[in-house]
């Protein structure tokens, strides 16, 4: 039986980032302890520093397509003026990874406003940013209230192979392959039967929207068809939350196509159902 060497390589790339990282204790506290350092060294060092800083190896972001995050901001020149505050995250039980969502401000002349996911993972028992993604919109009318969701129970299997991995994974995908045939044959009204109450939507010229009621009146007024393509998957040891990216590809009711680079957020409900509890939307470039 080959033992999975997901912490063993995990330990390996904290070498390749800097000392800032905050400590994890397991709790989404810790989490947000992490995102607000994030921010304030940003603040004080700049968006480019920060970022090679705080995030993994093999971190990825979409600026606008997914690229690495060492690469990318490795090669930019010159740094942007940016603010942000986690306003909903929520932690693994299993203590490996959680999410952080809240409203970004890009300082300058003109001011661009928006909205970021990002994904973070423990490696060597610190925080660290593990993919990045966002969505801008216009200067935001509504004020969100602050949800810091923690884990219940600490869960984690003792020995995890690249074979039950991979089963997990295959759960996921089975999901998001299940809402994407379901999409083909009812259209938008698909999302009614994977989406959480308390869902929210993240989308291009859109403040977040937040509910199921919003979310599928939402769908329904704009999105005549959509079609996924799933690029990764991945769900946590603990076993109550994933997430895909991938490229999606929708059919407005008012005759036109466009493409956007996705992030979803899956949570285990007690009917042991995967339902969407987040949905991070970005225009793709071709």
């Amino acid at each position: 039986m080959k033992i999975n060497t997901f912490i063993y390589t995990a330990i390996a790339a904290s070498l390749s980032f800097g000392a800032y990282a905050q400590k994890s204790d397991g709790s989404t506290k810790s989490l947000i302890n992490a995102e607000k350092e994030f921010a304030a060294y940003a603040a004080k060092n700049g968006e480019k520093s920060a970022f090679q800083h705080f995030t993994s190896s093999d971190a990825v972001v979409f600026r606008p397509n997914p690229v690495s995050a060492k690469s990318y901001y490795g090669s930019l020149k010159s740094d942007a003026d940016v603010s942000w505050k986690p306003v909903y995250a929520k932690v693994s039980r299993s203590a490996d990874w959680g999410f952080t969502t809240g409203p970004y401000v890009v300082n300058g002349a003109e001011k661009v406003y928006g909205q970021y996911l990002s994904i973070w993972k423990v490696v060597n028992g610190k925080w660290v940013l593990t993919l990045d993604i966002g969505s801008t919109h216009n200067k935001p009318l509504n004020k969100v209230t602050e949800n810091f969701v923690e884990p219940g129970a600490f869960y984690k299997p003792k020995i995890v192979t690249d074979k039950q991995i991979a089963a997990g994974n295959d759960i996921i995908s089975t999901t998001e392959k299940t809402l994407n045939a379901t999409l083909k044959s009812y259209g938008s009204a698909a999302f009614a039967g994977f989406v959480n109450p308390d869902a929210r939507v993240i989308f291009p010229g859109h403040e977040p929207i937040i509910g199921k009621e919003r979310v599928l009146a939402f769908y329904n007024r704009m999105v005549s068809k959509m079609n996924l393509k799933t690029s990764k998957v991945e769900k946590a040891l603990g076993g109550d939350l994933a997430y895909t990216s991938g490229l999606a590809t929708i059919d407005y009711k008012a005759d036109l196509r466009e493409s956007f680079n996705y992030v979803f957020i899956y949570e285990r409900q007690a009917d042991h159902n995967w339902n969407l509890i987040l949905q991070v939307y970005t225009p793709a470039e071709r």
